[in-house]
């Protein structure tokens, strides 16, 4: 099964790039402070299809040893994969939502229309590079007063990286 990259992100100081792979369930960092030799920097998995358990069984990748475990925050299994991402403007807090298409999602990620969308918090190295939950943070969609919501977009208040004009 072949990853679909769904959005990327060039830190504002141009030295890691980012980008989430809604299929496998991961998100990315890459050091490319040397553009000639991009080097992985981190990596975390935000569910997907290829959990432990997932409709996704893996074969053989070389870059996976094992497939992850499913994603739980604040005792809730986090649906789909990540999609959407922000990232702060001092580079320290990347924010990812989880739905990506309504139609989409319900192809992939049934549990997604079921249980609305999350958005969840990274945070990031910027020193030695590196991904890691905050498992403090979780906006869960599926607790609209109006039924489960699918989050898409977001927008960091003040802007971000990926912002052409900061308040």
């Amino acid at each position: 099964m072949p990853g679909l990259i769904t959005d990327i992100l060039l830190s504002l100081d141009d030295r890691f790039l980012y980008f989430s792979n809604w299929l496998h369930g991961d998100i990315r960092q890459y050091d490319i402070s040397n553009p000639q030799k991009p080097r992985l920097a981190g990596q975390i998995f935000l569910g997907g299809s290829i959990v432990k358990g997932g409709p996704v069984e893996v074969l053989e990748d070389q870059e996976l040893k094992c497939q992850p475990e499913p994603l739980v925050v604040k005792g809730k299994r986090i649906p789909g994969g990540p999609q959407m991402i922000q990232l702060s403007l001092d580079g320290k807090r990347l924010y990812v939502t989880s739905s990506l298409y309504s139609a989409w999602d319900k192809q992939f990620y049934p549990d997604l229309i079921r249980e609305g969308s999350v958005m969840l918090q990274i945070d990031v190295d910027t020193v030695n590079g590196g991904l890691k939950l905050n498992p403090n943070f979780l906006v869960d969609f599926g607790k609209e007063p109006l039924g489960p919501a699918l989050a898409h977009e977001l927008r960091y208040p003040g802007g971000d990286c990926s912002s052409d004009i900061w308040i």
